[in-house]
């Protein structure tokens, strides 16, 4: 119950009276209702069956068969990767490069703590390929300094 009391009020809806080309288009709709349903209806079961085959062809096959059928605590781990990069990204305040780097860094630290084979190989290559743009840059200095 309310302690006060108040007046009822007597309100009433008047819609604004429709204009000509509202009209229009309401009725053009209402024709146009059918055709509209069908095609729906038939584009999206068309490409729901287009999406499935392109996303699970053969280039994709395998990960779409992994993420349907993951290893256990596969989830979790992805999830605590998620959160490194999200931390990074909190840490990154103030600097574009800070957030290229720390979101990647952690992610990358939070991956290599759960999958150390896959870290080490990709560290391996990762290795060789600054080394070789390394000596490459070297070589480009080298060649202009001598020139000059």
């Amino acid at each position: 119950l309310s302690l006060y009391s108040s007046p009822a009020r007597e309100t009433k809806y008047v819609e604004n009276p429709q204009t000509q080309l509202e009209e229009g288009v309401s009725h053009l709709r209402h024709l146009m209702e059918p055709y509209t349903a069908w095609c729906q209806t038939e584009l999206t079961d068309s490409s729901k069956v287009k999406v499935t085959s392109s996303l699970c062809s053969d280039f994709f096959s395998e990960g779409c068969e992994f993420l349907q059928n993951p290893p256990a605590g596969f989830y979790p781990r992805l999830g605590v990767i998620g959160f490194a990069g999200i931390v990074g990204l909190f840490l990154a305040r103030g600097s574009k490069i800070k957030k290229l780097v720390y979101p990647g860094g952690l992610m990358g630290i939070g991956a290599s703590m759960y999958y150390p084979q896959q870290a080490v190989a990709i560290a391996k290559v990762a290795g060789t390929q600054l080394y070789d743009w390394s000596l490459q840059g070297y070589i480009a200095v080298e060649s202009l300094w001598k020139d000059n």
